[in-house]
């Protein structure tokens, strides 16, 4: 049996400006649908999400602002936080949280910079929508055992195929100013974050980053 959580509902006072910046942060339209004067219902998709975010008009009972702690995991967290930056997103800086993730059983629990142990779930940055309902980011480089449904969806082919153009062409700038390296240590961070939702610019910036790591000194 399936049992999906699928969409969250969230309190917004304007739909139109609300709408406006959940388009700039790359989040995908799936629909907009005026029912009449009093019932309006925007849907959301944050990139490559199965879960979607709805609000709108007559949607919620909910006073504007209200939801926080809503949770998009990255694979890169500053590579996101750059990329909702450029978008127009007021991001926190990078943060973790005080004995575990989410702790709010403590004052000031969040302290500032990146896990000092460097554990995936640890690091965090935050942003708000213009009515305030909080976001946070996750970084998950790996995830835990068990954390993960197996899935017997094919491979897009073609897909697969015109992203792998896609990484070469930008490895080859990468190629022509670096000094010698295993091209897939290059494809695999690139990759991945293209297909975590990452525009190639923050790709590149992910991949670049990567090799920084993988290359001896």
């Amino acid at each position: 049996m399936n049992l999906k959580l699928e969409v969250i509902i969230i309190p917004v006072s304007e739909v139109d400006r609300a709408k406006a910046f959940y388009d700039k942060l790359g989040f995908r339209l799936d629909g907009d649908f005026v029912v009449d004067e009093k019932l309006r219902v925007v849907q959301f998709t944050p990139p490559r999400s199965e879960a979607s975010i709805i609000f709108g008009k007559g949607v919620s009972s909910a006073a504007p602002g209200t939801i926080n702690g809503l949770v998009l995991a990255v694979d890169d967290l500053e590579a996101a936080r750059a990329d909702l930056i450029a978008r127009g997103a007021e991001v926190s800086e990078v943060f973790h949280y005080e004995s575990f993730p989410f702790n709010h059983s403590v004052a000031n629990s969040r302290v500032s910079g990146r896990d000092p142990e460097g554990r995936t779930y640890f690091t965090f940055a935050s942003f708000e929508d213009p009515d305030g309902n909080g976001w946070l980011l996750q970084e998950v480089t790996t995830r835990l055992p068990g954390r993960e449904w197996t899935s017997s969806e094919p491979i897009d082919v073609a897909r697969l195929a015109k992203l792998l153009c896609e990484t070469e062409e930008h490895h080859g700038s990468y190629e022509k100013t670096h000094g010698k390296h295993n091209w897939w240590d290059w494809y695999a961070p690139y990759l991945n974050a293209r297909e975590s939702g990452s525009s190639p610019a923050a790709a590149t910036a992910a991949a670049e980053r990567y090799m920084e790591r993988v290359l001896p000194p």
